[in-house]
């Protein structure tokens, strides 16, 4: 969950897991619990990480990178319909035929996200942030995803300050139902 470093090292561990469970997935042969597994996985690690970003990454972005209320804007787009799809996943029987497509879907969205994150948006803001500011966010965004929700909440606000205060709350609800039903113990 937390990988250390400054933000952007941060991040860009997570997103070499995600594409990690999302590998695994591709390469399964058969569905069933162990492609729920994965699922609910890469769900947790998604919902936490877009949690982080959304508190304390695209202020900063909106607060230091020229143009960045259009940029974090952008992402946030990016975000509503990762989480769409998630949610759309934690409702699927893993034999559904639709299955596979929206398992698609999702990974050619979060490819597209990571790509333009990693190739646009980190070194903007790298160029307009001092390293210990980068530092400082990496460690506010490591707590952030220690506290975040592990379910998508498309609902839910996605801006500050209503954000920051809904997301303990729902990370409650969300451990609880985790720790009844097993979710994420694999």
């Amino acid at each position: 969950m937390g990988h250390g470093g400054n933000v952007f090292e941060e991040l860009m561990a997570d997103h070499r897991e995600v594409e990690e469970i999302f590998g695994r997935i591709q390469a399964m042969t058969v569905q069933g619990q162990g492609l729920r597994d994965l699922v609910d996985e890469v769900t947790i690690e998604l919902v936490r990480h877009s949690v982080a970003e959304e508190q304390h990454l695209y202020p900063a972005v909106r607060e230091y990178v020229e143009g960045g209320d259009r940029l974090a804007d952008k992402e946030l787009a990016d975000h509503g319909r990762v989480e769409n799809l998630l949610k759309q996943l934690e409702r699927m029987d893993t034999e559904d035929p639709q299955m596979s497509p929206v398992l698609q879907q999702l990974m050619d969205e979060v490819a597209a996200h990571v790509e333009d994150e990693e190739n646009n948006l980190f070194p903007m803001l790298r160029q307009a942030c001092s390293s210990e500011m980068l530092g400082d966010l990496g460690d506010r965004v490591r707590r952030a995803k220690a506290m975040a929700p592990t379910r998508p909440h498309p609902s839910a606000p996605d801006t500050p300050p209503a954000n920051k205060l809904l997301a303990p709350g729902a990370d409650l609800v969300d451990r609880a139902r985790d720790f009844v039903t097993g979710r994420g113990r694999s």
